[in-house]
């Protein structure tokens, strides 16, 4: 059976003039205030636009080159192009008999994903083929010793006077608190990953903290410690250095490039440190490429279980309805 796999993530502007129809796509249809409109045109601008969807498209195209040809893998858009229902569709038409939708971030939320499924689940009944959405898979092994084999090489460019006490921030992006109070699972699920990553990176368990980034501007509460509010706290506590370490991004893009990168630095530098480091971003390097593959076999091998156990069930539910037809009768 061949199987096309949708790698599904954000998306982003495809130049300048569309960040305000973008961002008012991923409003929900509010539009920004010229002001909001004006900032983000200024991020944008300030790292050259977003690389994601290359990045996307290249994941696709190395995670197809790991899983051969049993598989169809393409990259798909929430809120630009190239979009989930059209990139399905064209999976369909070029054979695939059912569609397996990996959505790029590790950690799972039905309140926060759900469009992601729907899109998919929608185009898949109109094919009509079967249709599956990988969950959480934020403690895959290997997903887990992509992100701690960057900590450890970004450790080890520094000097050894360094390397044994530079702090390190495990960031994952921030949420209105009244989303997790809806599904505290959700954060569980980030702090496990910060938890195993600095575990697999052997990271003492005072060297490294885990935080939010890149807080949205509305006037409702967030979620806390915030990266530009703990470096300050790190700077006076005596720190000179520090590292970076984003556990749900999982390639470049405006909230790496700008929001560490940039906003993170400035920061970190007026605040004193002599060095500020980001690990870099898994993006299409082929041990991350093998990680997705591992996902997507996994979730297949679930998927082809409950298959064969349904139909199990549906044979003997049969025999015995017919064998009490025959007594019956």
């Amino acid at each position: 059976m061949r199987t096309g796999v949708v790698l599904m993530t954000y998306g982003s502007p495809r130049d300048l003039d569309d960040v305000g129809a973008y961002i008012t796509r991923v409003r929900g249809g509010r539009a920004p205030s010229p002001e909001l409109l004006a900032e983000f045109r200024r991020r944008y601008e300030r790292i050259g636009l977003s690389p994601l969807i290359d990045i996307t498209q290249q994941q696709a195209a190395g995670v197809q080159e790991v899983l051969g040809k049993d598989f169809a893998v393409a990259a798909a858009m929430r809120f630009s192009e190239p979009g989930i229902p059209a990139v399905a569709q064209a999976l369909i038409a070029g054979g695939a008999e059912r569609l397996l939708g990996l959505i790029l971030s590790p950690q799972y939320s039905p309140i926060l994903m759900s469009g992601y499924v729907q899109a998919l689940e929608a185009a898949a009944a109109a094919g009509p083929v079967p249709c599956r959405t990988v969950e959480s898979w934020h403690l895959n092994p290997a997903f887990v010793d992509v992100l701690a084999s960057r900590i450890r090489a970004t450790l080890a460019r520094l000097p050894d006077a360094t390397r044994e006490s530079v702090p390190v921030l495990l960031t994952a992006h921030s949420l209105p608190k009244r989303v997790v109070d809806r599904e505290p699972d959700y954060v569980e699920q980030l702090q496990d990953t910060a938890q195993a990553v600095a575990s697999a990176a052997e990271l003492a368990p005072e060297r490294w903290s885990f935080v939010y980034q890149s807080a949205g501007h509305t006037p409702e509460e967030w979620l806390k410690p915030d990266m530009l509010d703990v470096l300050p706290q790190l700077a006076a506590a005596g720190h000179h250095d520090v590292i970076v370490a984003p556990v749900q991004f999982l390639a470049d893009h405006l909230e790496t490039l700008y929001d560490v990168d940039v906003a993170g630095r400035e920061q970190a530098l007026a605040a004193g440190f002599a060095s500020f480091a980001r690990t870099p971003a898994p993006n299409a390097a082929p041990d991350f490429l093998a990680a997705l593959a591992s996902v997507v076999r996994g979730e297949l091998a679930a998927w082809d279980a409950a298959t064969r156990s349904a139909t199990s069930r549906g044979h003997r539910t049969a025999s015995r309805g017919h064998g009490a037809v025959w007594t019956v009768v």
